[in-house]
């Protein structure tokens, strides 16, 4: 189990992230399509000024069960190790230990 403090950080970033979407991808447009260079500059600037957990690059996927951040398998929203005991035990519909 991860700590409670790390799901914490990461569900607060996770909302940081949500709150200035709008206004980063603004100023990347600006950035991207100014012809003014110091237009250019000045949407630069402003986003240097955005907290850095604000990217969304920041974010890492978490186990819903534990809050693992490794093995994390995206199409359940689980850690590896939480999707083959939930698998073995029936609880996830359509998967079944393979066998030949």
């Amino acid at each position: 189990m991860a700590k409670e403090s790390m799901k914490a950080r990461e569900v607060k970033r996770a909302k940081l992230v949500a709150r200035y979407a709008e206004k980063r991808a603004a100023l990347k447009k600006i950035i991207a399509t100014a012809q003014d260079p110091a237009e250019a500059y000045e949407a630069a600037r402003k986003l240097q000024v955005i907290p850095k957990n604000a990217n969304p690059i920041r974010l890492h996927n978490r186990c819903k069960i534990t809050g693992r951040p490794k093995g994390y398998i995206r199409q359940f929203g689980i850690s590896r190790i939480q999707f083959r005991e939930m698998a073995s035990q029936g609880l996830i519909p359509g998967v079944k230990k393979a066998s030949w």
